[in-house]
């Protein structure tokens, strides 16, 4: 068959400029078309998208950016956000923290916290008050012209502790926003995103806490723990306002008072506690005070204390409606051995005698604790109790001189007791002959007297101050604990260390200690008395 000239050009031609055509199935009513090019694949309408990328949801990767920046920026406020700066003679740490309320939290160890609705954001300052510096608080005491310019300095110092933190902040919530970000996303842009949405976050709380600040806050702080007495102690905060020269004198003798307790140690007559020695804290006489279990705690720390012994009146009427407020007992960090007082009932008893690390003295009982053999006996009387007559001392008596018979059968089966326990004196100088020390309370105030057998007596004060019945007094009662040093081989009785801290409304913080060579030589105890070798 001839061929038309130019033909075969043409046709070449046609290939170059039309675009490639591949058959398409055929389908009834439609000429088969060309398919898209290749950089314009498209996935039909209806088709499952099986074997294809997924495209995120644009809700979706704003809530994943969203708890990227939260919880980028709340790592970093948490690891490397708080600033240790001080703040008039104490050394503080500030921080950050998420809030959904805002505010400001002051923490005072052991005492407590303070919170002022300072402001509300989305964020709440945190600020710790770590310890108090000695020579700054000492430089205060022996210049009280320093007083005058104090507040001055600790509004400068909080100026500068806050500049710092804010500063800090940027770094901490962008940093960790945006380390967090390149661990999710695994795209630098995404994490640099999550970083400057984490600044803007932070720059809009400021701006919140900024137009909400309440400089009146500070006027009406809410207390918890020791500082819920804070009130009563410093008086209306209005009344500071307007009479500062009366609180700048009061502060200035809570600080002296605070370094003399700081500075106890090296004071102290020359008595250096081997670190073998058993440390005995006596507690008595609590009456229901909560404030109690926070010193205790904090004394049985501070002097790594072996056994705890409270010589009763824990209660204040021994209902059992007032159980729940002996649960602190196990966990102070030491064991806690405890006799019934006449404010602590049989229901009292039986509530401690189930708990863990207590031990129930009773009836001459004893236990081994430490090292340490101790019994003891509860009070035979029971006085809130107004449908029995009390019996007065006689039954005090007879309840001594059953705990001195059973004290005399531990010496007899080879197991002689290095402490006994009562909580009326008179009970306690029952047990004169039969053992090297006795402790008791129930009189809320210290006495310490060797027995005509050789026996000494220590009675300890009122560890909670007189109990919530202290506000009916016209002067409040102190705080009183004592820390006793036994020889551990010989369990006798070394030194003592006599804590007062002042009640309700009183600054003071007093340490003093007593060495048993220091007085004068005690006549050597009865053979029944003598502690056996460990």
């Amino acid at each position: 068959m001839p061929r038309r000239p130019g033909g075969h050009t043409q046709a070449m031609a046609r290939r170059t400029t039309e675009p490639h055509r591949a058959p398409e199935p055929h389908r009834a009513g439609r000429r088969p078309g060309p398919l898209p090019a290749p950089w314009r694949r498209t996935r039909p309408a209806g088709a499952s998208g099986a074997g294809l990328g997924r495209t995120p949801h644009p809700w979706g990767r704003a809530l994943a950016l969203a708890a990227v920046v939260l919880a980028g920026a709340w790592l970093g406020l948490l690891v490397v956000g708080d600033v240790r700066t001080p703040v008039g003679p104490v050394d503080t740490t500030m921080t950050l923290r998420p809030s959904l309320t805002g505010g400001t939290k002051i923490n005072v160890a052991p005492l407590g916290d303070l919170r002022l609705d300072s402001h509300h954001a989305p964020v709440r300052l945190d600020v710790d008050v770590d310890r108090l510096d000695p020579a700054r608080a000492q430089a205060l005491v022996e210049n009280p012209g320093l007083f005058s310019g104090l507040g001055v300095a600790v509004s400068a110092d909080i100026h500068d502790g806050t500049r710092e933190l804010a500063f800090r902040s940027c770094a901490a919530v962008v940093t960790g926003a945006t380390a967090l970000g390149l661990v999710v996303f695994r795209r630098p842009r995404r994490a640099l995103a999550a970083g400057g949405l984490a600044l803007a976050l932070l720059a809009s709380s400021a701006a919140s806490a900024a137009a909400t600040w309440n400089p009146d806050s500070v006027l009406e702080p809410r207390y918890s723990g020791l500082l819920t007495s804070a009130p009563s102690l410093v008086g209306d905060a209005r009344s500071i306002v307007t009479e500062f020269d009366v609180y700048q004198k009061e502060l200035a003798r809570l600080v002296t008072n605070v370094t003399r307790l700081h500075d106890a140690t090296s004071t102290l007559p020359a008595y250096r506690p081997d670190p073998d020695t058993l440390r005995v804290l006596h507690v008595s006489d609590i009456h229901l005070n909560p404030a109690a279990w926070h010193i205790i705690r904090s004394l049985v720390r501070q002097y790594r204390i072996d056994v705890i012994v409270d010589s009763g009146d824990t209660m204040d009427h021994g209902s059992a409606a007032e159980n729940g407020f002996l649960d602190p007992a196990s966990g102070l960090g030491a064991p806690y051995v405890w006799v019934r007082g006449n404010h602590d009932s049989r229901t009292t008893q039986a509530y401690l005698s189930r708990m863990r690390n207590v031990h129930v003295l009773d009836e001459g009982r004893a236990v081994t604790v430490a090292g340490l053999r101790l019994a003891g006996t509860g009070d035979p009387q029971f006085t809130p109790d107004r449908s029995v007559a009390a019996a007065g001392d006689p039954a005090e008596r007879m309840a001594g001189i059953r705990l001195a018979s059973a004290l005399r059968d531990q010496e007899r089966a080879g197991t002689p007791v290095d402490i006994a326990v009562a909580h009326n004196p008179v009970a306690a100088a029952e047990v004169d002959g039969t053992v090297p020390l006795v402790l008791a309370g129930h009189v809320h105030h210290r006495r310490t007297e060797v027995l005509e057998h050789g026996t000494r007596l220590r009675v300890e004060g009122s560890t909670g101050g007189g109990g919530l019945r202290a506000v009916q007094n016209e002067r409040p009662e102190e705080v009183r604990a004592s820390v006793l040093y036994l020889d551990r081989s010989e369990r006798r009785l070394q030194a003592w260390d006599e804590i007062t801290l002042g009640g309700l409304g009183l600054a003071k913080a007093e340490v003093s200690r007593h060495l048993v060579e220091a007085e004068e030589p005690l006549p050597p105890p009865p053979p029944a008395s003598a502690p056996a070798a460990p």
